[in-house]
């Protein structure tokens, strides 16, 4: 599979608002947002005991992967079981199709009819599961302002309103409590396949901003320790 370039910058919140009106006059909002060019994501992150996914983050490893199950604006109809691997400075994400009965049943530790699923992805993790421990670890919500440039396959995204749900794992209840990770915590992604136009290398320009390794799991994990 072929795999993609990721920068990500943090960013305050005056470089949002400009950066926003800068992006909605060059690109074009993604189809799925909503009319306020948003759109809400849930994702339930996995790890082993050990914490393995976590500490090769934060010890920077270059080959590293994570699985997470995701949905968008409380909408359980349609749910993704998602490997997103590093190889390198490219990243690579397969995913799978889960029915909310699926994701709930994996949530609490129903996984023998994973071994036997149509979808290579569910079986991977299965046996992650049986073999390395790796279970659902913690819910990491936030908001997406997403943008898409055509030419190279572009796609910016600014994420803001972080939220953790520490050590809860119950992501497809709408009323379970998830708590901001910080103030103001505001991500710039920029995502390419194999060139960045010059024009969107213009347009996401913030001075003084240099590119990081956040990463939205090991913030919701802070609580944890």
């Amino acid at each position: 599979m072929k795999g993609r370039h990721e920068v990500k910058h943090y960013i305050s919140l005056a470089d949002y608002y400009e950066l926003r009106a800068r992006l909605r006059a060059v690109l074009r909002p993604d189809p799925h947002a909503g009319a306020d060019g948003q759109y809400l994501i849930r994702s339930l992150y996995f790890d082993n005991a050990d914490d393995r996914a976590l500490q090769e983050k934060l010890d920077g490893i270059k080959n590293r992967d994570k699985y997470r199950i995701r949905y968008y604006n409380r909408d359980t109809s349609f749910i993704q079981l998602e490997k997103k691997s590093k190889r390198e400075n490219l990243c690579v994400k397969k995913s799978a199709p889960v029915t909310a009965g699926e994701a709930q049943a994996i949530v609490d530790g129903d996984i023998e009819w994973m071994e036997e699923s149509d979808h290579e992805l569910i079986r991977e993790l299965h046996r992650a599961m049986m073999e390395d421990g790796m279970k659902p670890r913690t819910i990491v919500d936030y908001q997406r302002d997403p943008f898409i440039y055509d030419p190279g396959n572009v796609r910016i995204t600014l994420d803001h309103d972080i939220r953790t749900g520490i050590s809860g794992t119950d992501f497809l209840d709408p009323d379970c409590i998830t708590i901001p990770i910080a103030e103001d915590v505001i991500i710039l992604e920029v995502k390419w396949d194999n060139f960045l136009p010059d024009i969107v290398r213009d347009v996401v320009q913030v001075p003084n901003r240099r590119a990081s390794a956040f990463s939205k799991y090991a913030a919701c994990r802070v609580y944890d320790f």
